[in-house]
């Protein structure tokens, strides 16, 4: 034996064994003898375990597996024809690292022969001797050389003596830190660590500076302890951008070696492989003669076995350097396979039964390149979280296939449990084509056609790797992902089917998930809709808008010979009656009827007010969406909105330009009339919104909210001449039509005649437009006075969804004025049918339905004024409290909640304020007069508050004193427009932000209504990011679920059709969640559902909440290695926090904000789940 001593930085020495020994002297110590192998076992997992399981039953071998505890749901032990339990007792990795347990199986069931795979015990000598000492074949080399080549030391040694070029590094395994610090100090840095007893980026860490060394050395420790059973690290100096080509090697028991040509393995991340490609592109064919001959020339050095690679780094000036040879067969031999048409598996078992590669037909000069293929690893990791592994159920698995398509696959299945104990790999995915780019394309479109629902996957970024201009057409290295920033930019995949199965599983579990006022079902039966005729509708006023414009509009409109009608239907009625609930589904099923039956309408009002809200917060549908499908089906009726002056569609002060914006992007997207008002007829909020929507192209209907009696000369604080300046103001302005608009139905039909002939004296050549709400019944013949009075179009909602706090009927009107000069053209037959599906379609919401409270209108609103709207609301309130009997106090303390504030005009938001003000002197039994002569010491709701300083705008007559001054007392007063002083809003900027908590992609829409509403839009998005496109469901479904046993359709879009039936619930398991069981186009659908109340009884982890920056959740599932900071300790931000491990690789958490550690919710040991709560940072 030689032994050669080397001062090594002044201080080590190293001992290295017989780098001089010939390939004849093995020779000559061998006497191969072939032995035929009936039994083999596969001391492995997972996907590798099934593909030698499979090439030994192509041979006609009988396979044994080997599984651990964790893993008797794995499929590789149900394809063996025996499989035995191992490592009971132990940690999952450790299982498959416990020697003895494995040769005891093999013992004790006559195996022939051990094929380790590759991970685990795949590259250790001491597992290869133990197999020889128990008369068991090791398929693979033998152990001296495993041991030898698995010794990065001593590998390089032989390398050198081989003539083959190696990088610097270190000249003996290290396993402490100060000879990481001698390494470093000696050769400077970028250096790497890797794991000197295993391969597989496991242990590997590239340290770029001193600061980074301490914690990274832990790190590639801990990792290769974990992986390899032995912590000790081999370090050496790093390349930056090499490209990592490997060379397939193959050797048997008489000497004989040949290649199998390259890999490009260079595409990787966290130094693991993720495509591999073969052969490698753009390589000089020089190049690879160099690089084929002398892996040949090392394995040959040593005596070779079985199958191996021998992996090289090639820098940018073309030189390349031997790294280490992986003495196994690799993850990614597939490509090979695939190219030199070569079962590398068939080949080691053959060799280890004795064979020659002459025998085989394996000759070097027979070896040929066909084609290019290319392997993807379908990893369960999340590409948008920083690839954190992410694991779960596989709720849905359907695969890629097809011409020049390869899959190695293990337990993908549906129903496979994901667990964090081991590698995230899925599935390998090889394609072969002619040509790199014809591989390319094969394997892009296999992984459109995969499916995998229920753990995130790599797949999108895998697909941006494949089209990537350098990948398909240039070369690429080590550092492609980092310096493509874009391959991480994902389109998410939409999910839909799975998320709506969840979603009807938490309804069938869980209940509604929007709140229900009244215990009633909606209505089985779902409505007809009236028979459509084919082709285009007729024109109507929309095409008169679009070819004329608004000016052009408004003089037709007043050419107009009879009474024109707008249909609030689609808003007003059902936010009067079904608290706003209708969903766009049932729009869309009756708006074609209505664009070719009702084309003779004005306008169709269907969007703002309190709809742009409750759709997302209540309906989970995106307001934007709607108003672009029902332009789509109604191309030729004018829309309509509300838009609250300077309160846009929200109840609060928004920057000039977002108003602006928002009227806008209305427009383009379809909105045609902006009817605009104010809830105290504040002239500047009312003008900036005539601005904006003016500026937008829209037509400018400037309303003005009517309250009080023009006629009662007692009530002169509105008198007429009030509303006769307002609108001098307003026509001034350049409003196209002046609206009146009566929320609360006051207007009388003898004060309509009176204010409507005024302003038709005044504004000639102005259309008028009149909004009413039919409380007290008088809404008709209001209606119809305002007609005669010179009135050009009145508001309507068909006839079942008219009268009591909703608008006057559209069949009254319509029969009322026919024959007349008034008549509207419209046919009541149309009406009647129209009528008919909302009588049916109202049954859906019965829940919501004002009449189980309510069954009839009022005339006292004439007293209390409270608006149509709100009055279906606190009538709602009343009941559900137990305080039905009350409702007559609520009534009368609005009135004189009214008073205390001035007597203001009632619309939203200073109708809710009054009705804020009443319900807290009901609640508090307090009169006006007590109210008065106690507000300096009353807690006021908060709505009354900022109204008394002026967040909303100055009253007509001003604020009430001295009550205002006696509430108020110290606090700020805003003097005129409150939105005024307000910055421009940044919206690149709130873009900017909502990119980072939601994944989707962010429309132009959703930016402002994350500006109107920003809480209420988060919330929208995470509910669809979890539930999916509910607004595809019918309207019970969307409520209660299904029924077991039933069978319904869904329509994702056209020409996407699911046909669902739900088939069982199943019992509550030891995690709170109950299992719900579909049939979905023909195939078993199961979906796991949290039980909220159960939950609420069983004692679980909390879970960090991300809107609050302190929470510190866990990024991905797994066990908790280290805890390094204690309670009350400060931290800075960016400081580690603990270590987590999960498949095998090491995650440290580090604070995301500086501060006092307040609570530690997690210990050692301690097994997490995603977003499972670790401490609290205050």
């Amino acid at each position: 034996m030689l032994q050669l001593r080397i001062l090594s930085g002044g201080f080590h020495l190293f001992r290295l064994k017989r780098i001089t020994i010939l390939n004849a002297a093995f020779q000559s110590t061998r006497s191969p003898v072939y032995k035929p192998i009936k039994k083999v076992m596969v001391a492995n997992r997972g996907e590798i375990a099934i593909r030698v399981f499979r090439a030994c039953t192509e041979l006609g071998i009988r396979t044994v597996a080997v599984y651990s505890e964790q893993d008797t749901g794995q499929m590789h032990r149900q394809k063996a024809d025996e499989a035995y339990l191992i490592g009971k007792g132990l940690p999952p990795v450790q299982a498959y690292l416990h020697i003895p347990d494995i040769i005891k199986v093999a013992k004790d069931n006559e195996v022939d022969a051990i094929h380790p795979g590759y991970g685990f015990l795949s590259e250790r000598a001491d597992f290869a001797q133990a197999c020889n000492d128990a008369d068991v074949s090791f398929i693979g080399p033998s152990a001296e050389v495993v041991r030898r080549m698995g010794d990065k030391v001593e590998a390089r040694a032989i390398a050198t003596e081989a003539g083959v070029p190696i990088i610097p590094g270190s000249t003996a395994p290290i396993t402490s830190l100060t000879e990481a610090q001698e390494f470093a100090n000696s050769n400077g840095y970028p250096i790497m660590f890797k794991a000197a007893y295993g391969g597989g980026g496991r242990g590997m860490r590239v340290v770029r500076g001193y600061e980074e060394l301490e914690e990274n050395y832990q790190r590639a420790f801990s990792e290769a302890l974990s992986a390899f059973g032995n912590g000790a690290l081999f370090i050496e100096r790093f390349l930056e951008r090499p490209r990592h080509i490997e060379v397939q090697i193959l050797g048997d028991k008489y000497g004989n070696v040949i290649h199998l040509y390259e890999r490009d393995c260079s595409i990787q991340r966290r130094h693991q492989k993720v495509v591999e490609i073969a052969p490698a592109a753009q390589l000089d064919p020089q190049l690879r003669d160099r690089l084929t001959s002398d892996a040949v020339r090392l394995a040959r050095r040593v005596g070779y076995e079985n199958a191996g690679t021998v992996e090289f780094l090639i820098d940018k000036h073309g030189k390349h350097f031997f790294i280490e040879v992986n003495s196994r067969l690799q993850v990614e031999h597939t490509v090979t396979e695939e190219i030199t048409d070569v079962d590398l598996v068939h080949a080691q078992i053959h060799i280890a039964e004795g064979r020659s590669l002459p025998d085989l037909g394996l000759k070097q000069e027979n070896i040929r390149i066909n084609g290019s293929a290319i392997q993807c690893r379908i990893t369960t990791e999340d590409p948008v979280r920083g690839f954190q592994p992410d694991t779960g159920r596989i709720e849905v698995f359907r695969s890629g296939e097809g011409m020049g398509i390869r899959l190695d696959i293990a337990s993908a299945f549906q129903g496979a449990v994901i667990s964090p104990h081991y590698d995230s790999l899925l599935v390998k995915v090889i394609a072969h084509g002619k040509d790199h780019p014809t591989a390319a394309s094969k394997l892009n479109r296999a992984l459109a056609e995969f499916r995998i629902r229920g753990v995130k996957t790599n797949i999108p970024f895998l697909q941006n790797v494949l089209s990537n201009d350098q990948f398909l057409y240039g070369s690429v290295d080590t550092q492609f992902i980092d310096s493509n920033p874009d391959l991480v930019l994902l389109r998410p995949g939409q999910n839909r089917a799975q998320k709506l199965l969840h979603y009807l599983g938490h309804v069938m579990v869980n209940g509604p998930v929007t709140p229900i006022p009244v215990k009633a079902k909606p209505s089985p039966v779902d409505a007809i809709v009236p028979e459509i005729p084919v082709g285009e509708p007729p024109a109507g006023f929309r095409n008169i808008l679009l070819q004329e414009g608004p000016e052009g509009f408004a003089r037709a409109v007043r050419r107009h010979r009879g009474l024109l009608l707008t249909d609030t239907t689609f808003r007003d009625a059902h936010q009067s009656l079904l608290a706003t609930r209708v969903r766009t589904h049932d729009l869309k099923l009756i708006a074609p009827y209505v664009a070719h039956s009702l084309p003779q309408l004005l306008s169709i009002e269907n969007w703002g007010g309190a709809t742009f809200d409750v759709a997302m917060r209540f309906l989970y549908e995106c307001p934007w969406r709607r108003l672009q499908d029902l332009r789509e089906l109604i191309p030729n009726i004018p829309f309509q909105m509300l838009l609250r002056g300077a309160n846009a569609v929200g109840y609060t002060n928004y920057p000039d330009n977002a108003v602006h914006r928002f009227c806008k992007v209305a427009k383009e997207n379809g909105m045609d009339i902006f009817r605009v008002f104010d809830s105290l007829n504040y002239l500047p909020n009312m003008l900036l919104g005539v601005e904006a929507a003016g500026n937008a192209g829209g037509v400018v209907e400037a309303a003005l909210s009517y309250t009080g009696d023009v006629c009662n000369p007692t009530r002169d604080k509105y008198s007429l001449q009030y509303y006769l300046n307002l609108a001098e103001e307003l026509v001034a302005a350049g409003t196209h039509i002046l609206g009146i608009k009566d929320m609360a139905g006051l207007l009388k039909p003898n004060s309509a005649e009176v204010l409507i002939s005024a302003l038709r004296e005044r504004f000639p050549d102005v259309p008028l437009h009149v909004h009413t709400h039919d409380t007290a019944g008088a809404g008709v013949a209001s209606m119809l006075a305002a007609a005669h009075a010179g009135a050009d179009v009145v508001d309507v909602a068909v006839d079942s969804m008219s009268g009591m706090t909703s608008q006057p009927s559209m069949g009254a009107l319509v029969a009322c004025t026919q024959g007349t000069d008034h008549d509207t053209g419209i046919q009541l037959e149309k009406v009647s049918d129209y009528s008919q599906f909302w009588e049916m379609t109202r049954q859906l919401y019965a829940p919501f339905d004002c009449t189980a409270t309510m069954k009839s209108g009022s005339s006292d609103i004439y007293e209390n004024e409270i608006p149509g709207g709100q009055y279906t609301n606190l009538h709602f309130q009343a009941h559900s409290m137990g305080l039905g009997n009350k409702f007559k106090a609520i009534k009368k303390a609005y009135t004189e909640a009214n008073k205390l504030l001035g007597d203001l005009i009632k619309v939203t938001p200073s109708s809710k304020i009054v009705g804020d003000l009443a319900q807290f002197m009901v609640q508090n039994n307090l009169t006006r007069e007590e109210v008065e002569a106690e507000a300096e010491d009353l807690s006021f709701p908060q709505s009354v508050v900022e109204f008394l300083q002026g967040y909303i705008g100055i009253p007509h007559g001003g604020f009430p004193e001295p009550f205002r001054s006696k509430v108020l007392k110290d606090l700020p007063r805003i003097k005129g427009r409150p939105g005024a002083s307000l910055p421009p809003l940044d919206f690149e900027r709130l873009e900017q932000d909502l990119s980072l908590r939601h994944v989707d992609e962010l429309s132009t829409e959703d930016v402002l209504s994350a500006a109107m509403y920003p809480k209420v839009f988060d919330e929208f998005k995470d509910f669809t990011s979890q539930f999916g496109p509910v607004d595809c469901l019918n309207t019970r479904l969307f409520l209660e679920g299904p029924k077991i046993a039933e069978e319904f359709e869904v329509e994702l879009e056209r020409g996407k059709t699911l046909h669902i039936k739900a088939l069982a619930l199943g019992d509550l398991n030891m995690a709170g969640q109950r299992e719900v069981f579909f049939e979905m186009n023909g195939q078993l659908r199961s979906v796991l559902v949290k039980d909220t109340q159960a939950m609420k009884e069983m004692h679980l982890h909390p879970k960090a909440q991300r809107e609050i920056k302190g929470q510190v959740g866990a990024p991905m599932p797994g066990k908790v290695l280290d805890v390094k900071v204690k309670e009350g300790s400060w931290v800075e931000k960016g400081r580690p926090l603990c270590v987590l491990s999960a498949m095998k690789m090491e995650t440290v958490v580090n604070a995301p904000v500086g501060g006092t550690v307040r609570a530690i919710h997690v210990r050692p040991d301690m097994h997490l789940e995603g977003d499972d709560l670790i401490l609290e940072i205050e």
